[in-house]
């Protein structure tokens, strides 16, 4: 390519057989991917996978297709049997829309995932991405995928320019579809290795270009890198002394009551008090999972885990 050459649909999808070959010697060896993984698990782990690692992932999603295989089973399991099973993945409110998913495709869907994007998004939890990367990974349809991984890698091996982070944008999604392979089987290549490329290889702060496929055409590496680092993909977040931290600790306490087989995880007011050392910020984080229905208070100032 020149300069002044625009990366488009054509060059694409000629550069696909190279992103083939790399996928199959390069690509992370997870369990959904393949032809053994059903919708469903396409559709876990994609919900699991926000704003979380995928190395992180992978346990708990074993442990979840193994209880709840079909949306069927876990439309059928517990609140408290959910949030623990959800362990440390963080954002513990995906696990309830997760259910509340699973409950939608039983009453509205025979129990089957749709193949339809109109109806995936119209399941609690699942958004446009979601909905996206179902469509491609679980059914092999044509239909563009857009996260920040792709758009790291698109804005800077096409478009020759740092990545500027931030939600996806009406842009993003039209240049994402400007460039989408028209054959099925090849969109769903693409999508997918242009997504392990950036999860792996073309990084936010550490690219390894050496291992990249796409060294070779890549516009940013040719231009030096214009911008690197300036703008983050993602912020660091704080951890220790925050209010996520208080409520993972009180769900923890719970999760740990139903692993020892307590029928009614129960923490009660003595108990919550000795989880943290400060009474006021430990009351707020009580509250706000009370209104996220994470947990719910007694009478008593105790709190279970809700109905």
């Amino acid at each position: 390519m020149t300069d002044n050459h625009t990366f488009g649909r054509e060059d694409a999808e000629a550069l696909v057989p190279r992103l083939w070959a790399w996928w199959k010697t390069a690509a992370r060896n997870l369990p959904w991917r393949g032809t053994g993984a059903s919708a469903w698990g396409v559709l876990v782990s994609e919900v699991m996978s926000q704003q979380t690692p995928m190395s992180r992932v992978v346990p708990y999603w074993t442990d979840w297709m193994h209880r709840w295989p079909t949306p069927s089973s876990c439309a059928s399991a517990s609140k408290a049997q959910i949030l623990t099973a959800w362990g440390n993945l963080g954002y513990p409110s995906r696990a309830l829309r997760l259910r509340a998913c699973a409950q939608a495709i039983v009453e509205r869907f025979g129990g089957s995932v749709p193949q339809d994007y109109r109806e995936l998004v119209s399941l609690p939890g699942v958004g446009q991405y979601t909905a996206s990367a179902v469509l491609s990974f679980a059914f092999g349809k044509r239909v563009a995928v857009v996260d920040t991984n792709i758009r790291r890698v698109v804005s800077r091996a096409f478009d020759g320019a740092e990545s500027i982070g931030g939600v996806t944008t009406q842009a993003d999604l039209a240049r994402a579809v400007e460039l989408l392979p028209r054959e099925n089987t090849a969109s769903v290549v693409w999508n997918q290795t242009l997504m392990e490329i950036g999860a792996t290889v073309c990084t936010s702060s550490h690219p390894r270009c050496g291992a990249c496929p796409l060294a070779g055409i890549c516009q940013w590496k040719r231009t030096d890198y214009p911008g690197m680092g300036v703008a983050r993909t993602r912020s660091v977040q704080k951890w220790k002394g925050t209010n996520r931290q208080v409520r993972g600790i009180v769900l923890k306490a719970l999760r740990r009551q139903v692993k020892d087989g307590v029928a009614r995880p129960y923490l009660a007011p003595n108990d919550l008090e000795a989880l943290w050392p400060d009474s006021d910020q430990l009351h707020a984080c009580v509250v706000a999972l009370d209104d996220d229905g994470l947990v719910a208070i007694g009478r008593d100032g105790g709190v279970t885990f809700p109905d």
